[in-house]
């Protein structure tokens, strides 16, 4: 975890809206790991072009009939500048990621989607 927590930091580090949902986040997944949560859970952040709840709920409702053992959430607030470099974030967590049938299913879904990458956008 703690080297995700660096690449997502880093990939952060010039949005302030995208650091304080990492922090949040790496806070949050500390004490659940603290409580007893699963301690083999991976984490995978991706990009997407996702912009408004509705389409968002859309694309959840369709993720968790195919991964209901995963969690996962959408950001939106990234969203008024072209993709990639404004973006929504979707955050999947899970013992097992199936990354490929992740993208796939959003993509079919008419949205596009990548692993976010650790890349500065000006």
């Amino acid at each position: 975890m703690q080297i995700i927590r660096i690449k997502l930091l880093r990939q952060c580090r010039n949005n302030k809206n995208l650091l304080i949902f990492a922090q949040s986040f790496f806070k949050m997944a500390k004490e659940e790991i603290t409580k007893g949560g699963e301690a083999g859970a991976f984490i995978e952040v991706f990009s997407t072009n996702v912009q408004s709840e509705i389409q968002a709920q859309l694309i959840l409702e369709t993720l968790e009939k195919s991964f209901p053992e995963l969690k996962i959430n959408f950001d939106l607030n990234e969203t008024k500048l072209p993709y990639p470099c404004r973006h929504s974030i979707l955050r999947v967590e899970g013992t097992t990621i199936n990354s490929e049938s992740l993208v796939s299913i959003i993509n079919q879904s008419g949205f596009k989607c990548d692993i976010l990458e650790d890349k500065v956008c000006n």
